[in-house]
């Protein structure tokens, strides 16, 4: 059943009791041991920048034994050089879920079945026929791999994709195959995404963002990989605080009792989540983590 959530305006200062019912507790009594956050659109700004003060809070959150871990679409390669400071002992949730690492270590992966590959390189060649200006990424553990070499669109997978290599044949590459990304200079949920319904049946299809639109294992996305992290750790939904703007943060704040919509989150992600965070833009989830847990001295 759909967590209820009453939104009013941004408040100057963070509140965590924009729910209703039992849903409007206090965070600050709660013992918050793990927070996840999506990347773009709610931990970076518009520029794809990280907020001020990140590197404080987090040595902050350490320091009180509270784990800190990004969950994004983008690969592992990507979110370690983002963190690349402070690494040791994160926990990232890549490629929406698929690939959980630790140090280098794989905690957890969905692979994608071979086939799937192929089949949505015919979709890509279909839509591309038809005149839409997509391009496919190819998500391997080691590597993000692409056809497509056109400087607009390398431009855009590198922002994600830090690792990445041009191949003459997507469906050739040795690695093991955790997401397709498709990239859409136009609407990725009103002309990508219906392109891929009929995978829907036997794969996850998620619209990622404006553009994106991945599709994985039918079993793997950001909340699958959060509950394995959590049962593995021993925290519970209560102990956790998530962040999310986008389509494929749902099933992750379903996984948290303390679930945070980015003010100008996607419609369907603020339905979802018990509470509203300012916006990415006004450092959102560092200043509902300072109120949270009282950083802020």
């Amino acid at each position: 059943m759909p967590y209820s959530h009453t939104p009013g305006p941004t408040p100057a200062e963070p509140s965590a009791d924009s729910g209703s019912g039992s849903d409007s507790a206090d965070i600050r009594l709660a013992d918050i041991r793990l927070i996840v956050t999506d990347m773009d659109g709610t931990l970076l700004d518009d520029d794809k920048q990280v907020p001020a003060g990140l590197w404080e809070t987090l040595a902050r959150l350490r320091a009180r034994g509270v784990l800190f871990s990004p969950a994004s679409g983008r690969q592992y390669a990507t979110l370690a050089a983002e963190f690349a400071e402070v690494a040791d002992g994160m926990v990232f949730i890549a490629e929406n879920g698929a690939y959980v690492v630790r140090d280098d270590a794989e905690l957890s992966s969905d692979p994608l079945d071979p086939g799937a590959v192929a089949r949505v390189k015919e979709t890509v060649r279909g839509l591309t026929a038809a005149g839409v200006d997509v391009g496919a990424v190819v998500c391997g553990k080691r590597s993000a791999y692409v056809e497509r070499t056109d400087d607009a669109f390398l431009a855009e997978v590198a922002r994600y994709y830090v690792r990445h290599r041009v191949v003459e044949d997507v469906t050739a590459v040795d690695d093991d195959i955790l997401k397709v990304a498709l990239f859409d200079f136009g609407s990725a949920e009103r002309t990508t995404a219906p392109a891929l319904a009929p995978f829907a049946g036997t794969h996850q299809v998620v619209v990622s963002g404006e553009h994106w639109v991945d599709l994985m294992s039918r079993t793997a996305n950001k909340g699958a990989a959060l509950r394995r992290l959590q049962r593995e750790l021993g925290i519970t939904p209560a102990q956790t605080m998530v962040f999310g703007d986008y389509l494929n943060d749902l099933e992750m704040l379903d996984a948290a009792d303390w679930s945070f919509a980015m003010a100008g989150a996607h419609p369907e992600v603020v339905r979802r989540a018990r509470h509203l965070a300012p916006s990415n833009n006004d450092n959102g989830v560092l200043r509902t983590i300072a109120h949270a847990l009282d950083l802020r001295s």
